[in-house]
């Protein structure tokens, strides 16, 4: 194994096993792969190692819909400071979007993904889609896709826009400034909605998915027309839009950061993230209250969504852990992104869990060594 290929950092007493088990995964991947893990156990940071050419503890990396659990965070603690009923119908905060039959959706069923907003008609150019005030003016006259809260799919490039004018509305100020404030600046996380120009020499582009001839005719076989729902979802309706995994790499997108995809995060940032939501960290106590957090990850969607062509389980905002690794508890809540990255808190162990890679992993979504490393961080927990 060559020293890039060997992973760096530390862990815990007892934790030496996950670095076994990272080493195992990085061999197994080649020379090029770059990744980060760390692991936090009631607020204290049990397990930090990266591997990989360029790849730092503190390199940051695009994290894609990743984004979505520090988005959602903010909404969590709306509802929990009694600013935000989930029970409300959204048109009562954002008037605007009650048209064309949206009047009565709550916003429960908005961050269950039960909306049918996925997306334009016309789709949206790179400064738009980089721009949540845009998305939310654009989708606030547009049609829903299918009758609301009679179905539910992946609001893949737009969810976070959406509880973001919410958020906006009754607050004064954008999600992303919320985030800034009560989750990334008191704990002084790598995890920006927004990343300053000061951050951008630690910034690494996200490298494409080199699939196998065998992979790429499963992806061929997959693939949907540029005005199917999925089309639409994925912002493919828009001529010449840039392709998913280039988004990250477009610094428009990182400055703004938009709620659904933009953010821009090392592992450390995200696995911190849920820590200081279920565990005292540096003398704070936890962000979210059990009840919140019961109430997020209580199931909202399950079945087939119409999006993504696939079984989904979903929270509220964050997607249910524990269907995807059923080793962790069903109070597991978080949310993983496109390109590999995976992140969640487990309340019923104090498990934090954060893990980001550079290249793009077949077959898009949480990177499938993530159940291996899940395993081992398990299990050293206990």
């Amino acid at each position: 194994m060559s020293v890039e290929n060997t992973p760096q950092g530390t862990v815990a007493a007892g934790f030496e096993p996950v670095r076994e088990e990272f080493a195992a995964v990085a061999a197994e991947e080649g020379n090029d792969y770059a990744a980060q893990l760390v692991a936090y156990l009631a607020g204290e940071r049990v397990v930090d190692l990266w591997v990989g050419p360029e790849v730092r503890g503190d390199s940051l990396i695009g994290v894609f819909s990743a984004t979505k659990g520090g988005a959602h965070l903010v909404v969590a603690l709306l509802v929990q400071d009694g600013v935000l009923d989930l029970d409300q119908r959204v048109s009562h905060y954002w008037p605007e979007f009650g048209a064309e039959g949206k009047q009565d959706i709550t916003l429960r069923e908005l961050l269950a993904h039960r909306a049918g907003v996925v997306g334009v008609d016309s789709g949206l150019p790179l400064d738009e889609l980089a721009d949540d005030r845009i998305i939310a003016e654009r989708i606030a006259p547009q049609r829903p896709y299918w009758r609301p809260g009679t179905a539910f799919g992946y609001h893949a490039l737009v969810i976070g826009a959406l509880t973001g004018e919410v958020v906006r509305r009754v607050t004064g100020q954008t999600l992303q400034e919320q985030f800034e404030a009560r989750v990334r600046a008191p704990y002084d996380l790598d995890f920006h909605l927004g990343l300053p120009e000061e951050h951008e020499p630690r910034f690494l582009t996200t490298l494409p998915m080199r699939p196998t001839p065998e992979q790429q005719a499963e992806l061929d076989a997959a693939a949907t027309g540029p005005e199917s729902l999925s089309g639409i979802a994925m912002n493919r309706n828009y001529p010449n839009a840039p392709e998913l995994p280039e988004l990250p790499n477009f610094r428009v997108v990182r400055e703004k950061g938009p709620a659904s995809v933009g953010g821009v995060a090392s592992a450390r940032g995200l696995a911190g993230m849920y820590a200081a939501a279920i565990s005292e960290v540096d003398g704070r106590p936890p962000l979210l209250k059990p009840d919140t957090a019961a109430a997020f990850v209580q199931v909202h969607s399950v079945g087939y969504d119409l999006v993504s062509r696939q079984h989904k389980v979903f929270g509220l905002g964050f997607a249910a852990i524990g269907d995807t690794y059923p080793i962790l508890s069903q109070a597991a809540f978080g949310h993983g992104g496109a390109a590999g990255s995976q992140a969640f808190a487990d309340p019923r162990t104090g498990l934090a869990y954060g893990f980001n890679r550079r290249r793009f992993a077949f077959p898009g979504g949480p990177a499938p060594e993530n159940e291996r490393l899940v395993k081992a961080v398990h299990a050293a927990v206990g």
